[in-house]
């Protein structure tokens, strides 16, 4: 028997990883289903209008500059299980308020639902970490991970095509409503976690600043962090050169017309769900800072390669090749964010690094088509690749000795 399977079975045994993967299951559809009907929806009563389909992603990244910090230090003052309960059924009861407004008023109403889940997600999300950190023991850590990471690719893929499903088929009003249940039966579930330990009464005595302080000079205090929060600038720098670029990939450099993106997009989705499954199978025998170096080395030549292919071949065989590496680069990150954190800090470390990759990228994002009017797409893709290897520079100290296991 392999030497994976006994750490695959503890980890299926665990009562947490099995409620919040199910509940990951309802909160993907969720998503899903409002990322993608909601475009189509307002794609639909715009006419196209690029304006009003600009403002959805307002709508979804915007909370992540404004509230992922704050987020973060709250997701450490509460009670993680109950944080987490209590934003998925906010996040329902502002879809079905949505829902009710589409039957009696305007459409403008949908862009509400976007940005409340988006703001809920950034209490939930780091109060999942934490429960991570609580739950599942060290060694079975980037496995966890891994599992959970798997299951966001495979969304990545099926999600698209749900969403637009259920739209084109039902229309928008039972696509929100299919949100708000979703979001529903993901906090049924969590109920069924173990429950909240007794929260530190130190931080009764504090306030939100000094928290907030406290949480700035403990990433400044950790070296694996303040590295990783350099790798999160570099490869958000890198992401936002070449993310609003792929339509011109398809249209200049490989001559076919725009509709052909989403077979770029299929080549990255589905290499995601294999990279996942692989990635599985590699945690016993890599260390996470290995992971993560690899996959940005990776990367790297995957956007050498697409930048100068003219073959649609061999675009997506790099496309997939970058596809097969991103879940260790997410792997990789949030397995050394949680073995180096202390629990009480988890939340306003995830709420440090977050914004530092966001901010970059929508920085090179708004410059993107700037840039290409002075240089040109290939330039552009091989300026990408260069920030991915100077973030791998970057985390070289991580390899002196054994820096990750130093700082845990």
């Amino acid at each position: 028997m392999s030497t994976a399977t006994p750490g695959m079975a503890d980890l299926f045994r665990n009562r947490f990883v099995q409620v919040i993967l199910l509940s990951g299951l309802f909160l993907q559809i969720g998503i899903w289903v409002r990322n993608f009907a909601i475009l189509l929806f307002v794609m639909d009563q715009t006419n196209g209008d690029a304006f009003a389909i600009s403002m959805i992603s307002v709508a979804e990244f915007a909370p992540i500059f404004i509230f992922s910090f704050i987020g973060g230090t709250f997701a450490d003052r509460w009670m993680p299980k109950k944080t987490m309960i209590w934003c998925d059924v906010l996040s329902a009861v502002s879809v079905f308020a949505v829902l009710l407004t589409l039957m009696y008023a305007g459409w403008h109403a949908v862009f509400f639902a976007t940005l409340v889940s988006a703001i809920l997600s950034q209490f939930s999300q780091p109060s999942g970490m934490r429960l991570f950190k609580i739950h599942v023991k060290e060694e079975l850590m980037q496995l966890g991970m891994s599992m959970y990471q798997t299951m966001f690719a495979l969304f990545m893929v099926l999600g698209p095509i749900l969403g637009t499903f259920i739209y084109q088929t039902y229309g928008i009003q039972v696509a929100i409503a299919i949100m708000g249940f979703a979001f529903l039966f993901s906090a049924a579930v969590l109920l069924l976690l173990p429950p909240d330990r007794k929260l530190d009464e130190a931080l009764a005595t504090t306030t939100l600043r000094e928290e907030m302080a406290a949480g700035f000079r403990y990433v400044r205090s950790k070296k694996v962090l303040t590295t990783l929060g350099g790798c999160f600038m570099a490869a958000g720098l890198a992401l936002g050169l070449i993310q609003p670029l792929a339509i011109f990939l398809v249209t200049e450099r490989l001559g076919l017309p725009k509709e052909n993106v989403q077979w770029l997009m299929t080549a990255n989705g589905l290499a995601m769900i294999v990279g996942g499954g692989l990635t599985m199978g590699l945690t016993k025998k890599m260390t996470p800072q290995a992971m993560l170096a690899i996959g940005m080395i990776v990367s790297a030549a995957s956007m050498v390669v697409t930048g100068l292919s003219t073959l649609l071949w061999l675009t997506l065989t790099a496309q997939f090749l970058g596809g097969l590496v991103l879940p260790a680069i997410q792997i990789g990150i949030n397995t050394m964010i949680l073995k180096t954190t202390d629990e009480a800090f988890v939340g306003r470390v995830n709420g440090i690094l977050s914004p530092l990759f966001m901010g970059a990228m929508v920085i090179t994002m708004s410059l993107a088509g700037w840039l290409k009017g002075i240089f040109n797409i290939v330039i552009m893709y091989e300026a990408a690749a260069a920030l991915f290897l100077i973030g791998v520079i970057i985390m070289i100290p991580l390899f002196r000795g054994d820096a990750v296991a130093k700082e845990a």
